[in-house]
């Protein structure tokens, strides 16, 4: 990431609250992802925005960077004291894990939380089973938070600005001094009047109540890869809801559910598939137009092809994920046996049988004639 935030709004090093805020809605709607699909230069870009509009926008924060710059303390948008979770008296709860001013700790923590971001959200995919096996880009439609227009996301009423909450004074934390038998301790823990934020807004927009964002449907293209497997999850990056008053994007989770084929099963990589062949097929053969996810192909029946024998067409199953190779299409054979004989058919059985020296049950009528009998 750039080092200079002002560059990276473009504006100078004077520049007041309001022009500072006016460039970074411009870029940000120019770079937000909903309008650069799958371009990660843009994504990247909207995140530098986002962190160089949280650092100049906030006085004591622009005061330290202009110190210090990005590297130095508070430069990023963290203070000397956040450096265990809200100030130098957390260090009790650092070790207890009873802090409650975020995870800036050097001691396993991240960066202290940003309050205003937008919520990762989940959905299911339906996947037709030829997508899963060939990829392709499938839509789908999601319920999310989206930007304002009506006040550009900043949650403020026209003509009106943020004010620095009085409660917290705009740190976004409030601190609180208890007494222990180790002595006077702090701690600090989210601001309930700013919720974190650090702002206060005094005329809310009346379109979104001073949230900065509305719920909205949006539709969205997912790239499904060639070979992915029921129950798979896609990370669509920026695709989430969009944070609280110009707070970062989230991120979307796509769950792919494969639809069952018709015919075809998958297990691993391979294709299994039930062929159903006559008895005269499978005693003196065949040749068979066989249709597969490539399409018909020739399959030859060898004479005396039994129920059970399994026929392998390579490189027709499911392409692996790695790009390299696919796997087979096994088809295995079943010999089905006739029904409702017609009384040439049954002649012609009944033949065949004597000829191979096969007894077979007598015909039907004299069947009748057995049970008649012993009525």
């Amino acid at each position: 990431m750039a080092d200079d935030y002002y560059d990276i709004l473009g504006v100078s090093r004077d520049a007041d609250d309001a022009t500072i805020k006016k460039a970074y809605r411009s870029l940000a709607r120019e770079y937000h992802p909903d309008r650069n699909p799958g371009n990660a230069e843009a994504e990247t870009r909207f995140k530098e925005l986002a962190v160089a509009y949280e650092t100049l926008s906030d006085p004591e924060k622009r005061a330290n960077f202009d110190r210090f710059g990005a590297g130095g303390p508070g430069g990023g948008g963290q203070n000397v004291g956040d450096m265990f979770g809200g100030g130098i008296g957390d260090l009790f709860d650092v070790f207890f894990g009873q802090g409650g001013g975020g995870g800036g700790s050097p001691f396993g923590g991240g960066a202290t939380p940003d309050r205003r971001a937008g919520e990762d959200l989940e959905t299911v995919l339906e996947v037709p089973f030829e997508n899963a096996v060939f990829g392709g880009e499938l839509s789908i439609d999601v319920q999310t938070a989206v930007g304002c227009d009506t006040c550009e996301g900043s949650g403020c009423a026209a003509g009106t600005t943020p004010v620095r909450c009085s409660q917290c004074d705009g740190a976004g934390q409030v601190r609180q001094v208890r007494r222990s038998i180790l002595g006077q301790m702090v701690s600090a823990a989210p601001c309930p009047g700013c919720s974190a934020t650090g702002q206060q807004i005094p005329d809310p927009c009346t379109a979104c109540g001073g949230e900065g964002r509305v719920r909205d449907s949006r539709n969205y293209t997912v790239d499904v890869p060639a070979g992915v497997g029921d129950g798979s999850t896609l990370r669509l990056t920026g695709r989430g809801a969009v944070g609280r008053r110009g707070g970062s994007t989230g991120d979307l989770y796509v769950h792919l559910r494969v639809k069952p084929h018709e015919r075809f099963v998958r297990e691993g990589y391979d294709l299994v598939d039930l062929l159903p062949v006559g008895i005269a097929q499978a005693a003196l053969g065949a040749a068979i137009e066989y249709e597969t996810l490539d399409g018909t192909e020739d399959m030859v029946i060898k004479p005396g092809t039994q129920t059970g024998k399994v026929m392998k067409l390579r490189g027709r199953g499911v392409p692996h994920l790695d790009g390299r190779g696919r796997g087979d299409l096994l088809v295995k054979v079943e010999v089905s046996v006739p029904e409702n004989l017609t009384t040439e058919e049954s002649e012609l059985l009944r033949q065949f049988a004597e000829l191979r020296g096969e007894s077979v049950a007598p015909e039907a009528g004299f069947l009748k004639k057995i049970r008649s009998a012993f009525k």
